[in-house]
């Protein structure tokens, strides 16, 4: 209304300077804006609802064309602001967009505090209801508020009767003597440091603690609110992310279960003091729903509100998609190796029987599948690049500051700072060949469920790596009796081919996997090993074996450094 009008934002606007948001032609009206700044030390806290003062004071101010003078200059939330309208307008209606701030209040009993409360909008309580569970805080309050109009006696007023509305958005001056307050409504919100609940493009679980200050049970209700869209300017969003909720704790396999918010969940609270008076809420997101590009981004408003109509806390929860790139490490457990047994027919003696070609007549062959009696480990080295996409298959890796002094990942020692050697890390994968200068072997597909990730390591038969040449022993060094002639493939060591295949899974369904699977990838394991001898006499092609196993893997990325450096 005209004159001077005390609002309080629960929201964060200073995505814009208040000259910008002051240039729509809604806010025309509005001639100056002062805000109220507790944070200051005890002796500048007013003892009266007095004018404010420009200097000397606890406020700052914005007026209508003193531009870059103002010292005003975004709205913030969680603020007390005075704002004054033009006597030419009887009211206005005035709605500043921005991001929901979690509540937190600052109360002094050294003077008044400039605040409002979150109540619900649509239908508020009067402060006799608001303040009945309180009552220390009510049988003590001297109550301020603006009622329009210019300043002088009667703006601010004194309230005694306190059927008085506490309407959402308008702030108020209080104090209760010597008593300190600490009730804001029925149930105390708890937020992680930071008190926002952003996850990023790489937190897996964030949690709040509710607890009940009421002498009654209380039902706090938590709902997940679709974003409005985003003033001009300000990253566009996806949609609401898709927020889990942690549930009970399987004793059995120790997961956890989990629900979402497609519909409202709520908790009841036993009296304050009892046990059940408090509840901690863990959230998490399933990034696996979020699709788009790394960066994009999802938000909503996670909405708290009370069985008795008090209060409407509203939360901003946002993630962002995250990539695929970095440094993923971890390990394959073989569990399965494929037979390769033949059975032959035997006469009645017992002894094999011999085809009209020469040869042992075959009764079957086994080549399924067997259970081996322990799982074989076997080290995992992966990393994708800045896309996400086709992967790369390490033998080693070192994770160090370089000598461009950032800290990168290297395929070479020599590619570090000599000086901080003593801060890089080596990691290797022994059963891969080694070779004094690595370069990755390329892989097809991406590093994510419903896709393959295949590939291929060859190695030459007389490759110091190969695990059937022995530099020092006469029968695998691919050298003659005489040692003085090279020996070829299949003489004493073969070529060998791996083909080696992980096909990611769908993350279990329990919180943690579900939560943690943008960092934790786990899936089956499959190769495929081919040896290749000689050819002989006759023969077009060499010989070759086949032998094959199956297991699961998992990794764990460590970086998401998306460039891996090899020269």
């Amino acid at each position: 209304m005209a004159g001077w009008n005390a609002v309080y934002l629960h929201v964060d606007a200073s995505h814009a300077v208040l000259d910008d948001l002051m240039a729509e032609p809604a806010a025309a009206p509005i001639l100056e804006v002062w805000q109220w700044n507790p944070d200051v030390p005890a002796a500048q806290f007013t003892q009266s609802p007095a004018v404010p003062a420009a200097t000397g004071s606890p406020w700052s101010s914005w007026v209508r064309g003193q531009g870059s003078a103002a010292v005003l200059k975004r709205l913030t939330g969680n603020a007390a602001y005075l704002v004054r309208v033009d006597v030419s307008v009887p009211t206005l209606r005035w709605q500043v967009k921005g991001r929901p701030v979690a509540p937190r209040y600052l109360w002094t009993t050294t003077g008044l505090n400039f605040l409002g409360f979150p109540t619900p909008p649509d239908t508020p309580p009067s402060f006799e209801d608001f303040l009945r569970h309180a009552p220390a805080l009510m049988n003590n309050l001297e109550l301020f508020r603006y009622p329009g109009g210019p300043m002088g006696p009667g703006n601010p007023t004194r309230v005694f009767a306190l059927n008085l509305p506490v309407r959402r958005g308008e702030a108020f001056w209080l104090r209760a003597g010597d008593y300190y307050n600490r009730y804001f409504g029925p149930f105390a919100l708890e937020l992680p440091p930071g008190r926002t609940l952003n996850f990023g493009d790489a937190s897996s679980a964030s949690s709040l603690r509710l607890r009940n200050l009421t002498a009654q049970e209380l039902v706090v209700t938590l709902s997940l609110v679709a974003s409005e869209a985003p003033p001009l300017g300000q990253p566009a969003l996806l949609g609401p992310p898709p927020v889990l909720i942690r549930g009970e704790r399987n004793l059995t396999d120790l997961t956890y279960s989990h629900f979402d918010l497609s519909t409202p969940h709520s908790w009841t609270l036993k009296p304050a003091g009892q046990p059940g008076s408090e509840v901690e809420i863990v959230l998490g997101v399933n990034r696996n729903l979020m699709s788009g590009q790394p960066g994009d981004r999802y938000a909503a408003v996670l909405r708290l509100t009370d069985s008795l109509g008090l209060t409407r806390v509203d939360l901003p929860v946002s993630a962002e998609v995250t990539s695929r790139a970095g440094l993923w490490v971890g390990a394959a457990a073989v569990t399965q190796v494929r037979h390769y047994l033949t059975q032959y027919q035997r006469d009645g003696d017992g002894k094999p029987v011999l085809g009209t070609n020469g040869q042992y007549q075959i009764e079957s062959v086994k080549n399924d599948l067997g259970n081996v009696g322990r799982p074989y480990p076997l080290r995992l080295i992966l990393h994708t690049g800045a896309d996400g996409g086709e992967a790369q298959l390490l033998q080693r890796v070192y994770v160090g500051p370089k000598s461009d002094q950032t800290v990168g990942l290297v395929t070479r020692e020599e590619l570090l700072d000599p000086a901080q050697l003593a801060y890089a890390r080596r990691i290797s994968a022994v059963h891969l060949p080694w070779s004094a200068n690595p370069v990755p072997w390329a892989g097809t597909g991406a590093l994510r469920a419903g896709s393959n990730v295949t590939v291929v390591v060859n190695l030459s038969y007389d490759d110091p790596a190969n695990p059937f040449l022995h530099t020092y022993h006469p029968d695998h060094d691919n050298l003659n009796a005489t040692f003085d002639q090279r020996l070829g493939r299949g003489e004493e060591s073969y070529d060998v081919r791996r083909e080696i295949t992980l096909t990611p899974r769908a993350p279990a369904n329990d919180f943690d996997s579900l939560t943690r699977g943008h960092n934790t990838i786990t899936g089956d394991y499959a190769e495929i090993i081919t040896l290749t001898g000689r050819t002989k006499p006759g023969k077009s092609q060499p010989d070759r074996r086949t032998f094959e196993v199956r297991g699961t893997f998992e990794l764990t990325r460590i970086s998401d450094i998306a460039e891996l450096s090899t020269k």
